[in-house]
């Protein structure tokens, strides 16, 4: 990865995609019948937040493993509950709507063709990559993610941001460290372990029974991080009550490995790939014949416009 100075935009493009399958009707259709809503409300979106923000260098981070093994091992409920199919080796399969997996590999041909950058590792998930390319920028990032456990990376000093989707993909919450701290009570640094100690049933993360979003941020006050909250369990002096000495105790083992789960990884081994936004498309032919193909029209060219300015 080059020296990213200039403003850098990072897509959870899964995250990103999902959205706009949902979002967009399925009567949304190539010439031959074929659905790709997906694939045109993600190229809408992708129109709108270059023309919004105008990132320098822009890259759509993917799943090139959206449940690793290593999380699985500390925590086997990961995402367990999503899997459609278990595989002896490489990924399982997630679970996704039938019409929605024939679009992915439309959607990466068309980044592809065009020029934005799209870069997945293997044995790691989009938020990693996004991490990494977050702890490596020098400039300041914007990441695009329907998915709140990103909120970690918001750093008002670096620059960093995250811009949250509220209906479909044309509302962005602009999430800097005071929206955090209203709405949770805690900073960028401190969502991690917010997230952890309340749990997330969408990723099968159990967090710690009883404790939930407000009384995770009341500890975090008090005791400044997951570490303090660990050393008040073992002062019996620290303002706990009884129950939650309890609770805290006997999800240790828990507690002892969420971080290194819920924590997104800085240190993926990225490929060298060049982020600059593309003024004009990588592969003009290839552009034409998936505009042709897929019948992406006027999504396609508004964006080829909006990237050529």
């Amino acid at each position: 990865m080059r020296n990213v100075t200039g403003r850098l935009m990072l897509l959870d493009t899964a995250s990103l995609y999902f959205r706009a399958y949902f979002g967009v009707p399925d009567s949304v259709r190539a010439p031959d019948g074929s659905p790709v809503n997906a694939v045109r409300g993600l190229l809408d979106f992708i129109d709108r937040l270059v023309k919004d923000h105008h990132p320098d260098d822009l890259v759509a981070c993917m799943d090139a493993d959206w449940r690793p093994a290593w999380r699985v091992e500390l925590i086997p409920s990961y995402k367990a509950h999503r899997v459609a199919e278990e595989r002896p080796s490489g990924p399982d399969e997630e679970e996704v709507p039938d019409t929605l997996s024939p679009q992915v590999p439309v959607i990466e041909a068309v980044l592809d063709a065009v020029g934005i950058a799209r870069v997945g590792v293997p044995a790691y998930e989009a938020d990693d990559v996004i991490g990494t390319f977050t702890a490596r920028a020098r400039g300041p990032v914007d990441i695009v993610t329907g998915d709140r456990d990103l909120y970690q990376l918001v750093d008002d000093a670096r620059g960093v941001r995250v811009l949250y989707p509220l209906k479909g993909v044309g509302t962005l919450q602009i999430t800097d460290e005071a929206v955090l701290r209203e709405k949770y009570g805690v900073d960028g640094a401190g969502y991690a372990d917010l997230a952890l100690l309340r749990g997330d049933p969408s990723d099968g993360l159990p967090g710690v029974p009883g404790v939930g979003e407000k009384t995770a941020a009341k500890l975090l006050a008090e005791f400044g991080d997951l570490a303090g909250i660990l050393a008040a369990v073992d002062d019996p002096k620290a303002r706990l009550t009884p129950t939650q000495r309890k609770r805290l105790t006997e999800a240790h083992p828990y507690l002892a490995v969420a971080p290194k789960v819920v924590r997104v990884a800085d240190d993926v081994p990225l490929p060298e790939v060049d982020t600059t936004l593309p003024r004009t498309p990588r592969d003009p032919d290839a552009v034409r014949e998936l505009a042709a193909r897929w019948g992406l029209g006027g999504s396609l060219e508004r964006l080829l416009t909006t990237l050529a300015r």
